[in-house]
């Protein structure tokens, strides 16, 4: 069974940094773009930041660009999602998800064929 596990959430200062974690189980995330979305309360689900499988190709969303950092290094590790200067409105669930179409770095909801639990982030003092 494909899955993948979320983790790095919590609470955190405003200001401050986390790093969330997509590992699989399964699976390999070589053939995969991997996105991280986040969902708020009362909110729709957004994308963050999105990369492909080779890690040539992101993308980020205009108001996390200049924090937020995505990366991968090969098909047994991690990916990561490095952020940095968190605001409160930041507060949500963050999702991490595989895409089939792994050459480029989509990020929309629905090139995405798997997805974690999710984990919380919190910004708040």
């Amino acid at each position: 069974q494909l899955q993948l596990v979320e983790s790095g959430g919590g609470l955190v200062q405003p200001g401050g940094s986390l790093r969330l974690s997509c590992a699989a189980s399964g699976f390999t995330l070589d053939y995969y773009a991997i996105g991280w979305f986040r969902q708020a309360p009362g909110k729709e689900r957004e994308g963050v930041s999105c990369i492909s499988s080779s890690g040539g190709s992101t993308n980020y969303a205009d108001s996390v660009k200049g924090r937020f950092t995505i990366s991968r290094d090969n098909a047994q590790n991690p990916v990561y999602l490095q952020m940095n200067s968190l605001q409160p409105e930041e507060t949500a669930i963050y999702y991490c998800a595989a895409s089939h179409d792994h050459v480029k770095a989509l990020c929309f909801i629905q090139a995405y064929d798997y997805w974690g639990q999710g984990t919380e982030v919190t910004v708040s003092s």
